[in-house]
């Protein structure tokens, strides 16, 4: 190969633009020609590209979001569209691509493969939802914003006799949800892979304000419910007062930490690696601090990633 490109596309995340340095870099080490894709499968559809230099990725390791920009494409759901993107890659002289983002990201990268363009996917979701790989990119900063706001909210919690009902992403996936209860020392979390009941959750937290336990913290993962609505059936059962915090997109942003921006470099010169050895149709990820290979098919088709039973068992030891 000559020319490869890489795109990143889906919800933005801290390591993208590390990721994207790694497969500039990587590449043109292997003297190979990388261009961006701008504004995702949509650069696809409209031909945004420039030629990658090593000066291109100078300065943005550090730097949260991504300077290639994501954008939704309902083209891509097309077959039309579809033909176009393969067609667009093709003209501008295209061998290989490298596809940086969700499910939503990979399902693109693996329908652009059965076009006939050599796809290399790599994980990058804060959620922690994508199948066959321990993390993706973004996890770990995400959970650090996560803990340094519920730091912040303790504070005022033990100084106000208040309950906090914190809402975190995750639509299909409690991990950031029941990772931030462990390590901010959170009371609860909810989380759309397992039933609660709010009934014993204000009994318990009652028998807690008796004991003289007056403040707490509620996680909930956004798949299980909305902060506000459990707040209001919560508010004037648990002998304190509720406030609701939903943090959003700042859970989003932000300079990624040391373990994103390496997870990072090994995921993009990993991809550039097996592009150029053949080894496409598979999606980089991380098992047991190896990098690892699965098929792109095998991935868009199953179930998303479950989370550990430990990690939800240890949530409720540990808020005792």
């Amino acid at each position: 190969m000559k020319r490869i490109a890489v795109l990143t596309s889906g919800g933005d995340c801290s390591g993208m633009n590390a990721a994207v340095r790694a497969v500039v870099r990587a590449g043109l080490a292997s003297e190979v020609e990388v261009i961006g894709i701008q504004k995702g499968f949509q650069g696809l559809i409209d031909r945004l590209y420039e030629i990658m230099s090593t000066k291109s990725v100078s300065n943005i390791l550090q730097r949260g979001g991504t300077f290639l920009q994501s954008a939704r494409c309902a083209e891509m759901k097309t077959e039309a569209g579809l033909q176009l993107a393969s067609e667009n890659l093709k003209g501008m002289g295209v061998e290989g691509l490298i596809v940086i983002g969700g499910d939503g990201s990979l399902i693109g990268g693996y329908a652009i493969h059965r076009k006939g363009i050599p796809v290399i996917g790599i994980p990058a979701s804060i959620d922690n939802d994508i199948p066959f790989t321990d993390m993706s990119l973004g996890v770990d900063t995400a959970l650090n914003n996560i803990v340094s706001a519920v730091d912040n909210l303790k504070d005022t919690a033990s100084s106000h006799d208040r309950a906090f009902v914190v809402e975190t992403m995750g639509r299909n996936c409690g991990y950031l949800a029941v990772v931030a209860t462990i390590a901010a020392g959170a009371e609860y979390s909810l989380i759309p892979e397992e039933p609660y009941d709010l009934e014993k959750i204000c009994a318990d937290l009652r028998r807690r304000y008796r004991e003289g336990r007056s403040n707490s913290i509620i996680m909930v993962a956004e798949g299980a419910g909305k902060a506000q609505d459990i707040a209001d059936q919560i508010k004037d059962r648990i002998g304190f007062e509720t406030r609701v915090i939903v943090l959003g997109h700042y859970q989003r942003g932000g300079s990624p930490t040391v373990f994103d921006r390496l997870l990072a470099a090994r995921f993009g010169q990993a991809a550039v690696e097996n592009l150029l050895k053949g080894n496409y149709g598979k999606m980089v990820g991380l098992q047991a601090s190896n990098i690892i290979l699965t098929g792109l098919e095998k991935v868009v088709s199953s179930d998303h990633r479950e989370i550990d039973p430990m990690l939800a068992l240890l949530a409720k030891q540990l808020s005792i």
